[in-house]
């Protein structure tokens, strides 16, 4: 009888009483999956075959010089680095970025942008090259112009130089419009080689696959636990999917459409709404004239896309990847901290979804432990490095050697 009583006892320790808060986590086969499709990192670089300067070296060089470029800017003192920041993730620590006016939104990070499909929060851009256009264009923002872009380059000798070097044809040509998009594709080549880390959570799925136990236990148990509801119940990986942590997508969050002008006034963000219609009029985009492969699958989401009225208030799932130096967080800024946005999906007020939209979101509830172990997990997507901003500074410095 006392055997059984402590035979009893065991189980019910096993299965009734909480978990140790120290206990890892096991994770299901459905788990595993997605835990495997979260790599392997860095993925292989491929060039964007609608730009014939996408991994072109001397391509590069022009765009990290541009990207530091005021004169790109109708009052000379607003350069790309103004908002995208290097020691911000490449973004800007501010609620809404600051151009020729108070933006609406919040400046998106760049590392790790060649993966998207669609660039900006309402995906107004369906090119890496075509979104470096927009801010340039744009007269909130930079307020410039093909003339005057066209004219720098014509003009400064060194940004000539570098422009003959990346292209010598387009560099030569009397159309300025063909000097801006010049211009943009060498913005892109740039950008295309700001890369995220590799992270504690790229070392622990690899030894997780490779099931190398010493490398698993390097990985804090709290981020363990963390990925376990991120993978489960959470449902984050719903949108927060693949290698790059987002499906690329734009969806509706619950957060306010309506944003505050500096009159006082309160006007609506239509999000992707108003992104689709701006890409549909926008030259520059796939089925464009630029497009150097018309061929290419990445025109057959551009020609079919369409606004429903479900896009309205829906924005771009954002990466996960390098967040901790994003800071603050959502298209428009409105959450701080990581405990702000792990709060938001805890809390969601259901009725600011959309009734027609799709039904992916609900409350989490989590609990006070729940909350911190998944912020350990999305803290565990970032890790301190120099790699890209020494790239920046290092191809810059290659400009100058090449045309002093």
């Amino acid at each position: 009888m006392t055997m059984l009583r402590v035979c009893l006892g065991l189980l019910l320790v096993l299965f009734v009483l909480p978990a140790a808060a120290d206990e890892t986590p096991a994770f299901d086969a459905a788990q595993l999956r997605l835990i495997r499709s979260f790599g392997p990192w860095p993925p292989a670089f491929r060039p964007d075959t609608g730009n014939p300067l996408s991994g072109q070296h001397e391509a590069m060089r022009l765009g990290a010089v541009l990207f530091a470029e005021p004169r790109l800017s109708k009052d000379g003192a607003l350069a790309c680095q103004t908002c995208h920041q290097p020691q911000h993730g490449w973004a800007e620590p501010a609620a809404r970025s600051h151009g020729l006016e108070l933006l609406a939104r919040n400046a998106p990070g760049l590392l790790d942008s060649r993966l998207q499909r669609w660039f900006g929060w309402d995906g107004a851009s369906d090119s890496l090259w075509a979104a470096a256009i927009r801010p340039i264009l744009d007269p909130r923002e930079m307020g410039g112009s093909p003339a005057a872009t066209a004219a720098l380059l014509r003009r400064d000798p060194t940004l000539a130089c570098l422009a003959r070097q990346a292209d010598g044809e387009a560099a030569a040509s009397p159309d300025d419009e063909a000097l801006l998009v010049l211009a943009a594709r060498a913005l892109a080549a740039f950008q295309e080689t700001l890369t995220s880390p590799r992270t504690p959570f790229d070392d622990f799925r690899d030894a997780l696959l490779a099931k190398d136990h010493a490398g698993m236990a390097r990985y804090p148990v709290a981020a363990q636990r963390g990925l376990a509801i991120f993978t489960g119940r959470g449902q984050c990986a719903t949108c927060h999917s693949g290698p790059g942590f987002s499906n690329g997508e734009f969806h509706d969050t619950g957060l306010p459409f309506f944003v505050a002008a500096t009159d006082g006034s309160r006007r609506v963000d239509p999000g992707r709404h108003g992104g689709i219609a701006r890409l549909k009029e926008n030259p520059y985009n796939r089925l464009g004239p630029y497009n150097a492969d018309p061929l290419s699958p990445a025109v057959i989401p551009v020609r079919h896309v369409a606004q429903q009225h479900r896009n309205w208030g829906e924005f771009k799932v954002p990466s996960l990847r390098s967040l901790l130096f994003t800071a603050p967080y959502m298209h428009d800024g409105s959450k701080p901290d990581l405990a702000s946005v792990v709060r938001h999906y805890s809390e969601l007020d259901e009725d600011r979804l959309h009734s027609d939209g799709e039904a992916i979101l609900r409350p989490l509830r989590l609990s006070r432990e729940e909350s911190d172990d998944l912020i350990a997990f999305l803290q565990s997507l970032s890790a301190p490095s120099d790699e890209a901003t020494a790239g920046y500074e290092s191809l810059q410095m290659e400009a100058r050697r090449s045309c002093p």
